[in-house]
């Protein structure tokens, strides 16, 4: 792959991954910076995406690491929910072969307005508050199903993919906001490694690039989950806020233009 990117470039991607990396850690949204500086560094928009999952699968890996030492990931759940995403986004990325994914911009534009109500009106959980650990059998399958449909969006899509799990999470079993992050990034991982393994067997994958980037995106996105694991769901609903924003923005330009 006979693509340039000079050293200036290249510590500026790496700044833009740190960046990116601390923001998906907590509310999801990365893809917002990494992809278009890939872009503006003059990555072909196939090659930047598939540069963009090499590296950012190292940052949803150190968030996960970091929210498991915090105690706020829990195995049983994971389980469940790592394979299903895995599978989700192997299952989404087939389906772009069949069906454009720009047609679901209007609808994730409206799904993400949602998003933006429901965490503005949510009420915050009692100081404290956490699942009981061992999730029975309906919390699971709960779990499998969120997994599994935002895997595949993920797959097929992706745009707000983290912030749509932490929500689902959320609202569906219950939990806060900080924990739904953590629960976030087992999903994230599985479908991020998924889309990385197609990517690379495509060999869309600039290595030289994502590596470097890599390191930024590892670290931003562990210093993102201590953030989110010190300050809870106050911060993380301020910053799922300004994700969702910046989303709507975007995908609103988007449809607009189009």
């Amino acid at each position: 792959m006979d693509v340039d990117v000079s050293a200036l470039h290249l510590i500026l991607l790496c700044v833009a991954a740190l960046i990116a990396g601390m923001v998906d850690a907590i509310a999801g949204g990365g893809g917002l910076i990494s992809v278009p500086a890939l872009l503006a560094a003059g990555l072909p928009p196939h090659v930047a995406l598939g540069t963009n999952k090499g590296q950012s699968v190292f940052g949803s890996f150190a968030a996960l690491v970091r929210f498991s030492r915090a105690g706020l990931v829990d195995g049983n759940l994971a389980r469940v929910t790592f394979p299903f995403g895995l599978g989700g986004a192997l299952g989404g990325a087939a389906l772009v072969l069949l069906v454009k994914p720009e047609v679901l911009k209007p609808l994730v534009l409206v799904l993400l307005i949602a998003v933006a109500v429901f965490l503005a009106f949510r009420k915050a959980p009692r100081p404290g508050d956490m699942p009981e650990p061992g999730p029975p059998a309906r919390a699971r399958a709960i779990g499998a199903l969120i997994a599994l449909a935002i895997g595949t969006y993920d797959g097929f899509f992706g745009p707000g993919t983290g912030t749509f799990l932490i929500v689902a999470f959320s609202s569906l079993l219950g939990h806060g906001l900080a924990r739904a992050s953590a629960d976030a990034k087992v999903v994230n991982f599985a479908s991020n490694l998924a889309s990385v393994a197609l990517f690379a067997f495509k060999g869309v994958v600039l290595w030289k690039v994502a590596l470097p980037m890599a390191g930024a995106q590892f670290a931003g996105a562990y210093l993102g989950a201590h953030l989110a694991v010190k300050g809870g769901d106050k911060l993380v609903r301020k910053v799922v806020l300004g994700v969702v924003l910046a989303l709507v923005l975007k995908l609103g330009h988007d449809v607009v233009t189009a």
